[in-house]
């Protein structure tokens, strides 16, 4: 790993899935020290802009690891500015490192780098250019659990909402054609066990819904 975080105070960006849940992983290992979960809601509040997740998911989920979790709401079209803001506190806090879970997609890196600039905080990517098929073979290996909970229904059948990542769904997942690690949003997912959990994050699933585009596995806290 290219990065160096031994002491370090740092917070994390956090969707609640396996990539931002694996780069939290990797950052405490190479020595840094956890102090915050950072998530953006939807406008309303009540679940995550990317992943759907509710936000007692999300807090339990922090609960479970340890950390405080933080949140910001925002339209699509606000969330640069509120997580411009965030940044922003999180620097008069003392953290001045941030953790992102982004792999190889260059846009993706250069909003995180514009933003963290202007902010005066410095971004590190723990899974950044590594192979994707071996992240998803260490998430699993390490002893993640994660299932998913979204799919782009342009690239993906809704029948893999619900399914756990492991070493089948992924073989299932490359014979659609897709990329197995979802990293250009074929699908996303909910962490919900793994060494950094005190305990797991029991789910129950509502069923499913669509908006149109999107299918979701709806969840809440069992």
């Amino acid at each position: 790993m290219e990065f160096y975080l031994q002491d370090q105070p740092f917070f994390c960006s956090w969707s609640g899935g396996k990539d931002s849940c694996l780069a939290l992983y990797f950052a405490m290992q190479n020595g840094g020290k956890p102090h915050t979960l950072l998530t953006v809601l939807t406008e309303d509040g009540e679940t995550s802009r990317s992943h759907a997740l509710p936000r007692r998911v999300i807090e339990e989920q922090a609960r479970k690891i340890g950390l405080r979790a933080v949140f910001r709401s925002a339209t699509w079209e606000a969330y640069e500015k509120e997580f411009t803001i965030a940044l922003y506190e999180l620097k008069k806090a003392g953290i001045e490192t941030g953790v992102f879970g982004d792999i190889d997609v260059e846009e993706h890196r250069e909003w995180v780098a514009r933003v963290c600039e202007r902010s005066g905080i410095t971004p590190v990517f723990p899974l950044w250019k590594q192979d994707r098929q071996l992240l998803l073979d260490q998430f699993i290996q390490h002893g993640f659990k994660a299932r998913i909970i979204v799919v782009n229904g342009t690239m993906l059948d809704r029948r893999f909402l619900g399914r756990n990542i492991d070493t089948q769904t992924i073989h299932e997942l490359k014979l659609t054609g897709i990329d197995p690690s979802g990293e250009l949003g074929e699908y996303h997912t909910v962490v919900t066990d793994g060494p950094i959990f005190s305990t797991p994050v029991l789910l129950t699933e509502l069923g499913n819904s669509s908006d149109g585009t999107y299918h979701f596995l709806n969840v809440e806290l069992a």
